[in-house]
């Protein structure tokens, strides 16, 4: 994505740089820019009291949330269950930290094809495990189901505005961000972090990679319940949302810090009360 117009020199890394644009560095006005002095990779470039910070937050929101929407959480249980056939939680596979070294060409992209050169190999014929994983480490993502039971029959996708698959019960959650909450588990198992990117399916992680130039290096961050990316651009899912997702998580890696984490829980809290981005 060019540029619309200058932005300011030395503030954010040359990934970002590549397709940010002056309205998405707008509307990020409000978030504390760090002077670093060198750009950040993954989650390992930042302080150990910035992750302390981080985790105790995780641990303490997210125990005290679950405690007290307990019965909240026992209600949407309920009436999921009542207002369509189904489970009433869904279980999902979702790509979760990669801290693979980027640097580094991939062995599996270089390693020679045996068998067009004659050479008899007696490796698994079954898909490699690191495969399966995407590019992250793979962890099953709780939410409340907003969807039928048959949404996927014809394979995975991603939903839409107006989507028919969505209940009538399915679009009120998702639009409150109810659905969410069971995500709060992941959160204080250490599966995901309050604030971050959201974590994307391995069936579409290789599309979008191809697609979007450094999209992989949004997988140095433990994947989100919220962050940057969610308030500014919702829940779009098209190639263009993507690029400005990607290149708001990567604004949110370079400028991660404790105070900046406030900052998006708040800005969470007007979210969900006005319902915007939800799809």
């Amino acid at each position: 994505m060019p540029f619309k117009s200058a932005i300011p020199q030395g503030e954010l890394s040359d990934l970002v740089k590549g397709y940010m644009d002056v309205e998405i560095w707008r509307s990020t006005g409000w978030l504390t820019r760090l002077d670093l002095d060198e750009p950040r990779v993954d989650v390992r470039c930042l302080s150990e009291r910035t992750r302390l910070c981080k985790r105790i937050l995780d641990i303490i929101v997210s125990s005290i949330m679950l405690i007290v929407l307990s019965p909240l959480l026992l209600i949407l249980v309920i009436v999921v269950k009542l207002s369509s056939p189904g489970p009433a939680i869904f279980k999902q596979t979702r790509v979760g930290l990669n801290l693979r070294n980027q640097t580094k060409t991939d062995r599996r992209k270089e390693q020679l094809d045996l068998s067009e050169v004659g050479i008899a190999t007696d490796r698994r014929t079954h898909a490699d495990r690191r495969d399966e994983t995407g590019y992250g480490m793979p962890f099953t993502l709780y939410k409340f189901r907003t969807m039928t039971v048959d949404a996927e029959k014809n394979g995975a996708q991603f939903a839409v505005q107006g989507d028919p698959r969505v209940t009538r019960l399915g679009r009120f959650m998702r639009k409150t961000r109810l659905d969410e909450l069971p995500q709060l588990w992941n959160v204080l198992k250490g599966e995901m972090t309050l604030v971050g990117p959201r974590p994307e399916r391995p069936e579409f992680i290789e599309g979008l990679s191809k697609e979007i130039p450094n999209y992989l290096n949004r997988l140095g961050l433990k994947p989100g319940l919220t962050g940057v990316a969610q308030i500014v651009n919702g829940y779009d899912n098209n190639v263009e949302g993507f690029r400005r997702k990607v290149s708001l998580d990567l604004m949110y890696l370079q400028n991660c810090c404790f105070w900046n984490d406030l900052k998006i829980l708040f800005r969470t809290i007007r979210v969900i009360l006005t319902g915007s981005g939800a799809l």
